[in-house]
């Protein structure tokens, strides 16, 4: 079951205002999987930036992936994750400031002789292509969240983050790194 979050294809129409771009579009690939089941685990990616340049990553579109959740006859099943820009201590939601994005399968089979029917959320969670960016990573790693639920085997979530290196201005670079910091 593959879980587009946010749109695969990253569309480049302005720059944020204060940063100049350094690079080409990259996309940086990662993995996370459960030491056990049903267990948190977290991962983190280092971008390698350059904080004496000021630099920064701008995300323009991710792709969470994670592995679909058990069908258990009789039991609801989950896989949830995410990724933000600072370290957690659960999956994170939406409402958290630091996360850019989620990705949570579900199969509900509670009251159910058979494995169930499996749900995968994402809706109104992608923000439009049209968008020019949807954040700025100003420290320099990012981390990838996963917890399943009821499951009998260890899960996994895979993923790309697609985005392109900046160097900000001090002032903006300083209330980048103080935001993403203060907000942890």
């Amino acid at each position: 079951m593959i879980v587009c979050i946010i749109d695969l294809v990253p569309i480049i129409t302005g720059m944020p205002a204060g940063l100049k771009q350094s690079s080409s579009t990259v996309a940086i690939g990662f993995g996370v999987t459960e030491d056990a089941a049903n267990t948190f685990k977290q991962g983190s990616v280092d971008l390698n930036l350059s904080p004496l340049d000021r630099e920064v990553f701008v995300v323009t579109a991710i792709n969470l992936d994670p592995l679909a959740p058990d069908a258990i006859a009789g039991g609801d099943t989950q896989t949830n994750a995410s990724l933000t820009t600072t370290s957690q201590t659960e999956v994170a939601t939406l409402a958290n400031a630091n996360c850019l994005a989620t990705a949570n399968l579900d199969i509900r089979a509670k009251g159910f002789v058979d494995g169930g029917v499996g749900f995968t959320r994402m809706g109104a969670e992608s923000p439009p292509a049209t968008l020019d960016y949807i954040g700025i990573i100003a420290t320099n790693d990012f981390f990838v969240q996963l917890k399943g639920f009821s499951n009998t085997s260890v899960k996994s979530v895979f993923g790309k983050v697609y985005g392109y290196r900046a160097q900000a201005s001090a002032d903006i670079y300083a209330a980048l790194v103080q935001s993403e910091v203060l907000s942890a």
